[in-house]
């Protein structure tokens, strides 16, 4: 079998045929590709919404489970995948119509172990009168993990929706989610690319992106935000791998500082409890002990500040974005 689609399903009712629907729209015979519909304890109709889908197309498999993160999910589907290569859409995106088949080609042709397409982002009005594009002919780049890790990797963008991965370079590399935790694809990204030999950077269009159904920061609490702290410490473990160049090391430390200044403003802006600000900072503390950034006086005097006095840094931090910038 060519290819494996895992879908996790949890309250998604509004979303989920519309997503479940295209991927049946991109001119693939059945019989050379799986959906796997991963029902992560969802709690409302989204299992009904796609019922008849269900029962429709003989290459459907469901897992049902209690609801344990998005992480798990994916990973039990990847357990049970029998396709060459894998592809992990969100439930609340969708794929453009006959966009898979040219990226399934490549990756069967080439066996690489990773193919990056491009997207676009959408409003529900836009997708709703979406018609369709016309792409241009796709343009194919060669390069290993190293090369596309310093050339295309965001660390604001680490969407795993956005790949084709080949099942045997996961399975051989042990590349799974960390179970339960928010903002999995961060680690998970930044360890594919770095483990991979043999990359394809695709400017051709995969998937549309539902942006604005929800805020990206209003729903943040006290245990989505010490899920960020382990997404960082997963991706700062990442600097002590073997063979990496004092470039990769030094983008590699980059990224986490991005999400760690994510992780600042989230916990000063989020946060209402001084004593669950710096109860967020000494977990962080633990799960990254030696963590530090050198990119800078800036940087130098923040791993200091954590290292030595975090209480007061994140109570300065809280006093300068309540006072200062008020």
């Amino acid at each position: 079998m060519d290819l494996s689609i895992i879908v996790p399903v949890y309250n998604v009712e509004k979303y989920i045929r519309p997503c479940i629907e295209s991927i049946f729209k991109q001119g693939l015979n059945e019989v050379d590709f799986e959906v796997i519909i991963v029902n992560d304890g969802t709690k409302d109709r989204s299992m009904e919404m796609i019922a008849d889908i269900i029962l429709q197309n003989n290459n459907i498999t469901i897992i049902n489970q209690k609801n344990q993160g998005l992480s798990v999910a994916r990973n039990n589907g990847i357990n049970i995948a029998k396709g060459e290569y894998i592809l992990m859409p969100d439930s609340d995106d969708l794929l453009i119509e006959n966009s898979l088949p040219i990226l399934l080609e490549k990756a069967l042709e080439t066996k690489a172990d990773l193919i990056v397409a491009d997207f676009m982002g959408m409003s529900d009005d836009e997708i709703n009168h979406f018609k369709g594009i016309t792409q241009q002919p796709p343009i194919f780049k060669e390069k290993n993990g190293e090369q596309l890790f310093m050339e295309d990797l965001n660390p604001n963008q680490c969407y795993v929706w956005r790949t084709l991965f080949r099942r045997d370079f996961l399975l051989s590399n042990k590349l799974t989610f960390v179970p339960g935790i928010y903002i999995q694809d961060m680690p998970f990204t930044h360890e594919c690319y770095l483990k991979a030999k043999k990359c394809i950077r695709a400017s051709w269009y995969l998937n549309i992106y539902r942006k604005g159904h929800e805020s990206a920061t209003s729903s943040f609490n006290n245990k989505k935000i010490k899920d960020i702290c382990i997404a960082i410490a997963k991706t700062w473990e990442l600097t002590h791998l073997e063979g990496l160049s004092p470039k990769v090391k030094d983008k590699l430390r980059e990224d986490v500082h991005t999400s760690f200044s994510m992780l600042i403003w989230l916990i000063v802006h989020k946060i209402e409890c001084a004593s669950e600000r710096t109860d967020i900072i000494d977990f962080l503390k633990l799960q990254a002990p030696d963590l530090h950034f050198t990119n800078g006086t800036k940087q130098i005097i923040t791993s200091f500040m954590i290292k030595y006095l975090p209480h007061s840094y994140i109570h300065c931090q809280y006093l300068y974005s309540r006072i200062v910038k008020k």
